[in-house]
């Protein structure tokens, strides 16, 4: 069994020509939700993990996350979406369809 159940990584990446995803809110977000899964007690051995990624090559689909070890890719545009993939993905295992790229 992996040390965690599921990762989050959000790109948080700053890119010089203006399109990426920190130009989306994308680290005041991170840090948002990373603070939610943690007040829920969601986090540590054997639970999830939210991580900071640098750029994902995805910059025009931005603000984007990806789950792993499951793969799926997301954009988001709220914490209200970051939530929703804690909640339904990440804890429940459910793909948020409507968020997956």
């Amino acid at each position: 069994m992996s040390y965690y159940k599921r990762h989050l990584f959000i790109c948080t990446n700053q890119r010089e020509d203006g399109v990426c995803c920190h130009e989306h809110g994308a680290r005041e977000m991170r840090d948002q939700v990373k603070a939610y899964a943690k007040q829920l007690g969601l986090t540590g051995q054997g639970k999830i993990r939210i991580n900071t990624a640098g750029c994902l090559d995805r910059c025009d689909e931005g603000p984007v996350a990806v789950v792993y070890p499951d793969q799926i890719w997301y954009r988001y545009s709220s914490l209200d979406d970051l939530q929703k993939i804690v909640n339904d993905h990440m804890i429940g295992g459910e793909i948020v369809k409507d968020l997956q790229i």
